[in-house]
């Protein structure tokens, strides 16, 4: 690991009697050389890391990370430009992700401010940090955003972890699963519940330049079971982008980082705010990795099984991701745990959809076993039920992996065709239709129209008795 130097004494926040210990840690881990710490320096400071190519885990060797820290305010203009400078620095430097911290956009006092100021995934702010990425050649994780809530919860957010690429695409959006709840006699009081709508899923790990990255927020890190899950998708990177508290910072932040990056044996990246947001609010934090011992190749799964993820349907998804695609929901008509399917904007035949991996995986062999094993068990449950459906007689099952086996979306999917007699002349003809079907100078059938696509996927989600997030 690359190690930050120590920041002088006259530029460290004051933190009173706790300071002691702050600067005790501080030596302890960075003399260590298997840490990388930051302490916030007016609030703001980038820390470049380095990770080791591993005997374990498929990570390139000497890929360099962006750790930003920050103190955010109730002023989002003034957050995102110090979001902004951070991100500028870090691809100066050559980082090709960076982490950016939880309420990078802002953070209020008042849940009248925290409501007032949530925006959309298709607002100003989502739209600042794609174009940042693409300005920049960057990978960025956003570790937490305020998202607003649905109309029938408007008076909550979401505190969402956006993974956009560098061609500034948002690739994942995971939504916070555990929200803190503290009160301390003659400290801190803090309801997340009151102000923020818990997630539904554990999202798949998302394939980065880094490694697969298991995506988390903040108080996430004090439950093994979803870090473990997300080791057992595949997972190389957990990221755990917090505003932790400064009483419960300095009493756990580290050994829970410690704990968690142990037990998986992954590399733990923690983005964090630091410092005094307001009269009522400070954060602490550092960031930290794991050393390597198979401890996951030593986990007795014949005896306590093997930990799974179960995915909710979701009903208050609007867009799933097919590549850099966005899919309207209102188009999907089925999901499994790790896939989903929809209906084809221009099918070859009736009944024509597609499957796919609720994870942007490019290429079949990027899958891990569960998600292939998810992807063909719902394209065998689709294809029984198309073909009872479109009394078809055989039935055509493509996988799409590059090019040059006709994929035209970054994003390994399986092609369902239900086949009668005579609908080609020859058989192989079907390969030429997919080739070619997608493509806008193939005037041969009209893009179909999202009202049609939705009644046809209306009528298969009743087929399949499946909720799939209309």
């Amino acid at each position: 690991m690359n190690r930050s130097s120590s920041p002088s004494k006259d530029r460290f926040l004051e933190l009173g009697a706790s300071m002691k210990l702050l600067v005790h840690l501080l030596k302890r881990y960075i003399y260590s050389g298997r840490l990388t710490l930051s302490l916030g320096c007016n609030g703001q400071r980038l820390t470049l890391a380095t990770m080791p190519k591993s005997n374990t885990l498929p990570l390139p060797e000497k890929t360099l990370i962006g750790i930003c820290q920050m103190t955010s305010t109730a002023d989002k203009k003034a957050n995102l430009a110090t979001c902004t400078s951070l991100v500028e620095s870090a691809a100066k430097k050559g980082a090709q992700m960076v982490y950016l911290p939880e309420c990078s956009d802002y953070l209020c006092e008042a849940k009248s401010d925290t409501i007032s100021q949530a925006e959309s995934l298709d607002g100003d702010t989502v739209a600042h940090f794609m174009n940042l990425a693409k300005e920049h050649n960057v990978w960025l994780s956003v570790g937490g955003i305020h998202e607003k809530g649905s109309s029938a919860d408007a008076d909550r957010v979401y505190i969402t972890h956006l993974i956009i690429n560098s061609s500034g695409h948002v690739v994942s959006v995971y939504r916070k699963l555990h929200l803190f709840s503290v009160d301390i006699k003659g400290g801190v009081r803090l309801r997340e519940s009151d102000v923020a709508i818990p997630g539904k899923d554990i999202l798949l790990p998302v394939q980065t330049p880094v490694g697969k990255v298991g995506m988390a927020i903040c108080y996430d890190l004090r439950f093994p079971e979803m870090s473990l899950i997300l080791r057992s998708m595949g997972a190389d990177v957990l990221t755990y982008p917090s505003a932790f508290t400064l009483t419960t910072g300095m009493a756990h932040w580290e050994v829970l980082l410690r704990a968690r990056a142990i037990e998986t044996q992954c590399y733990v990246v923690a983005a964090a705010q630091m410092g005094r947001h307001g009269k009522k609010r400070a954060s602490y934090g550092h960031a930290m990795v794991r050393e390597m011992i198979p401890v996951m190749e030593h986990r007795r799964t014949d005896l306590y099984g093997v930990l799974t993820a179960n995915s909710s349907p979701d009903g208050d998804r609007e867009v799933y991701m097919f590549g850099t695609h966005p899919i309207n929901a209102s188009h999907v008509f089925y999901r499994s745990t790790h896939s989903f399917a929809f209906v084809n904007r221009k099918p070859v035949v009736p009944g024509h959809v597609l499957v796919a991996p609720l994870r942007a995986a490019e290429k079949f062999r990027d899958l891990t076993s569960a998600e292939v094993c998810d992807m063909f068990s719902a394209a065998q449950t689709i294809e029984r039920q198309l073909s009872n459906h479109h009394s078809a007689t055989s039935a055509t099952i493509a996988v799409q992996d590059g090019a040059d086996a006709g994929q035209t979306v970054n994003h390994v999917h399986v092609h369902i065709l239900p086949r009668k007699p005579g609908d080609f002349q020859h058989n192989d003809d079907i390969y030429e239709k997919l080739e070619n079907h997608d493509k806008r100078e193939n005037q041969e059938h009209r893009w179909r129209t999202d009202s049609d696509m939705a009644a046809e996927a209306s009528v298969l989600r009743d087929l399949f008795a499946c909720k799939a997030s209309t």
